[in-house]
């Protein structure tokens, strides 16, 4: 128990610790102080002397140590520098807004001699002024007046076009002042090189010039992509030798925005040529960026320089590829795009850097990756079209390949895909067979890992797949032909993913062990898509369903009995089970039955997986294979379900299976349970399909015997669940009366179940058996529930309708209170019925 201290002493005790908190606390504060007041700027001090007081010895704290109080700091000895930013921030445009406002309103009420004598003077005022701030070290003033110094230029050249050219054309004026502009501030900032500003403003103003200059002259796409391109290389030169952080961001932010404008500009006129003279010239343009990207990746740091090689690699299979583009048929341009990217992979023997090279390769992946998001659609089309044969099976044998897939599909404009697949899956298999000579030949630019090794083993297996399937549809193969076809197919890839499985992860070098892996892995994914695929495909004809099904089941089952993987095996096994089901229901529909009728006829595949697990028993497999049988029993209770006496029947069939397999220790535990269950729900659906009124004559025979049964198990065997022993027993009697009882109308069946399941209940209270305490108090609750609903439903209509919410109200707010002891009473009940059998 807690001792609790007289209130005398408890008040002291508190008295005691408050003031310790609060002699705690003055020194916490009076630290605080000291470290704000040493964080504060000083008063110009001493070469020598230190930058800010050091507490004396004794004042602050250690380790071990009580704190003191610090000395008194001395007041900052001017304001901070963020309010001097923000007082010169608020003059400078105090003074900006000044100079607008007198340059658009009091304009005109001047002469033109006191308007350009006002503006030239204020402007070489504002230009004048940071020179002689800066000689006094005053850098952040000299900063604000540079700023408003750069607004008042822009006045002037608003100004002089408003006065002295009027007439002139605004983009070519524009494009001069521009020119102006730059070369004013950037002499400017290089005269007074303590400046931030000025430069970087001469780096924005000569993204204009060439620009606005094409476009008021009126010059064609190609001559703008050039101006955009002489501007993207200027800013390209500034941002490799420009000075200072300032101007390398702005010339690189101009660098990327007008870099990327010519490219796209290159890109669309090469897009758009008649011929391959039309596209010479966007060719030239691009070839140029290529070539001019490549030079920047060559001197620029690592990161910038792979963002070169990328840029120059795309511009220069842009450029290429655009002039034979337009000499070959509409079909074939992807794969002319496809063989320049490619062409990009001689880098490797080329002496660029490492970054610009690994940019290029980028480049070349980009192109492959960008022509099989191309050439993939197809392939999805051939796998996936097939599905439409599920609302028609057996409709009869198409014509060809294209007439099972359908006509959605222009495969006349996907010629070129499989040759796309083809070739980038030859790149990938040989890359993955002579592995060694690769990683020797790309040393320069880095050593690519194992798992490079097997992404491009699996690479080739799934596109060398892809290429096939699609192949035989743009073809056009006859039907018996493709199914063939397809299902040889799923055989070699089974056969690889054995082989795969088979070999030890760890390699003889490591590389070889993951590229196999990698490549099992895939031959496993692609051989069950494969045969979905080639499955939903037989189904067009009866005879081609049967052969495609019988040799998926062997197919699998043989590649789960030669593998030595575990989760291959489990994969293998279960595929073999699902084909095994569809082909049994093949089988009920060629016998022309009836869904409810072919039910039975589904459960010999779970039949045989019940005898598998008991022929494998603990082998890791047998759970997956029993499982997958149990998806096929499910299948048949669902197909059963229109009808009841089959529906009986089936429940009755699945009983036998669950207790078959209830006889291994390791099932029993579930399937113990599932066959009473089902057994149990068999007995009520025969009864309810037989509109039987009175239960009780079939359940107690059944039940006198299993409670007897039971009894003989619990002398036999103490420890024995009384669920095990009584819940099937009582299940069978008890629940199909509380069923029939919540439909009669008369008074003695409700009553003659009530004094059962109370006596039952009181049993299980009495010998602690948790089956009959719940089951029979169950039962009970419901069976008085039912009587005395007609009596509640009219006490509840006789009430007022404030009571029933402020009844809940009330009770919400009791068990609220007194929640605490309700969690402990029901934790007791928890373990209670816990403790019983």
């Amino acid at each position: 128990m807690e001792h609790v201290p007289p209130p005398a002493e408890e008040l002291a005790l508190l008295d005691r610790e408050l003031a310790q908190l609060d002699a705690r606390r003055a020194h916490l504060l009076t630290r605080r102080a000291w470290l704000v007041s040493a964080l504060q700027p000083q008063a110009p001090q001493a070469p020598n002397a230190p930058r800010w007081h050091t507490p004396p010895v004794g004042h602050g704290w250690a380790p071990g140590q009580p704190w003191s109080a610090a000395p008194r700091s001395a007041k900052p000895s001017g304001p901070p520098r963020s309010a001097q930013n923000v007082l010169l921030t608020l003059g400078g445009l105090l003074l900006t807004v000044a100079a607008i406002a007198f340059t658009l309103v009091s304009w005109g009420s001047m002469g033109i001699g006191g308007r350009s004598a006002v503006l030239a003077l204020v402007t070489l005022a504002a230009l004048a002024a940071p020179v002689v701030l800066l000689r006094r070290k005053l850098a952040a003033t000299a900063e604000a007046l540079a700023a408003l110094a750069l607004v008042l230029t822009l006045l002037d050249v608003y100004a002089v076009h408003a006065v002295a050219a009027p007439d002139a054309d605004g983009l070519t004026f524009t494009a001069v002042a521009s020119a102006v502009l730059a070369a004013l501030w950037a002499a400017y900032g290089l005269a007074l090189g303590k400046l931030h500003l000025p430069l970087p403003a001469a780096v924005f103003f000569v993204q204009w010039p060439l620009l606005l200059g094409a476009w008021a002259a009126g010059a064609p796409a190609i001559v703008v992509g050039w101006a955009l391109l002489v501007t993207a290389v200027v800013n390209g030169a500034i941002a490799l030798w420009g000075k200072g952080l300032g101007v390398r961001v702005t010339a690189g932010i101009g660098l990327a925005v007008m870099g990327s404008a010519a490219l796209l500009t290159g890109l669309g006129e090469s897009l758009t040529a008649d011929g391959p003279l039309g596209a010479v010239l966007p060719g030239t343009l691009l070839l140029t960026a290529a070539v001019a990207a490549l030079a920047g990746a060559w001197r620029a740091p690592n990161g910038y320089a792979q963002v070169g090689g990328v840029v120059a690699g795309l511009a220069a299979v842009a450029a290429v590829g655009g002039v034979l583009r337009a000499a070959v048929p509409g079909t074939w341009h992807v794969p002319v795009y496809l063989l320049c990217g490619l062409a990009l992979l001689c880098v490797v023997r080329t002496p660029l850097p490492r970054g610009a090279g690994r940019g290029v390769l980028a480049a070349a992946g980009a192109v492959v990756a960008g022509a099989l998001l191309w050439a993939l659609p197809p392939v999805a089309a051939v796998l996936l079209g097939p599905v439409e044969l599920v609302a028609e099976v057996w409709a009869g044998a198409p014509d060809g390949f294209r007439g099972a897939l359908g006509e959605s599909m222009r495969w006349s404009e996907s010629a070129a895909a499989p040759v796309v697949l083809a070739v980038v899956a030859g790149l990938l298999g040989a890359a993955y067979r002579w592995w060694p000579s690769l990683v020797r030949v790309a040393a320069p630019l880095g050593t690519p890992g194992a798992a490079a090794r097997g992404a491009a083993g699996a690479g080739a297996l799934a596109l060398g797949w892809g290429t096939l399937l699609l192949a035989a549809a743009v073809l056009g193969v006859p039907y018996p032909v493709t199914v063939a076809l397809e299902t040889v197919l799923v055989a070699g890839l089974l056969l690889v993913a054995v082989r795969g499985a088979g070999d030890s992860p760890a390699g003889p070098a490591g590389a070889a062990g993951g590229g196999r892996s990698a490549v099992a892995v895939t031959a496993l994914v692609a051989a069950v898509g494969g045969a979905v695929s080639v499955g939903l495909l037989s189904l067009a004809a009866e005879a081609a369903t049967y052969a495609v099904f019988g040799a998926l089941v062997v197919l699998f089952a043989g590649a789960a009995l030669r593998t030595r993987a575990v989760v291959e095996q489990a994969v293998f096994a279960v595929a073999a089970v699902v084909w095994g089901t569809v082909l049994t229901g093949c089988a009920a529909r060629s016998l022309e039955l009836a869904p409810h009728e072919a039910a039975p006829l589904l459960l010999v595949v779970p039949a045989v997986t019940v005898l598998l697990g008991a022929r494998l028993r603990l082998h890791p497999v047998a759970l997956p294979v029993e499982l997958a049988g149990v998806l096929g029993a499910l299948v048949a209770v669902g197909l059963a379900v229109p009808d009841a006496p089959f529906l009986a029947l089936v429940l009755a069939l699945c009983g036998v299976l669950a207790a078959g397999a209830a006889v291994r220790p390791e099932r029993r535990p579930a399937a113990g349970y599932v066959a009473a269950v089902l057994f149990v729900a068999a007995t009520w659906v025969r009864l309810a399909a037989s509109e039987v009124s009175a239960p009780e004559a079939y359940t107690l025979p059944v039940t006198v015997p299993a409670l007897v049964v039971g009894v003989l198990r619990r002398r036999k065997d103490p420890e024995a669940s009384s669920w095990t022993a009584y819940g099937p027993g009582l299940a069978a009697t008890l629940l199909p009366s509380l069923a029939v009882a919540w439909t009669d109308p008369d008074w003695v069946r409700p009553l003659l179940l009530g004094v059962a399941a109370l006596v039952i209940t009181l049993l299980g209270a009495k010998y602690r058996l948790q089956a009959l305490l719940l089951l029979g108090g169950a039962v009970l609750a419901l069976d008085t529930l039912h009587e005395l609903a007609p009596y509640v439903v009219q006490v509840a209509g006789a009430l007022p309708r404030w009571l029933p919410p402020a009844l809940a109200g009330m009770l919400l707010l009791a068990v609220g209170a007194t929640y605490e002891q309700r969690l402990r009473d029901a934790r007791k009940l928890k373990d209670l019925l816990g403790r019983m059998r």
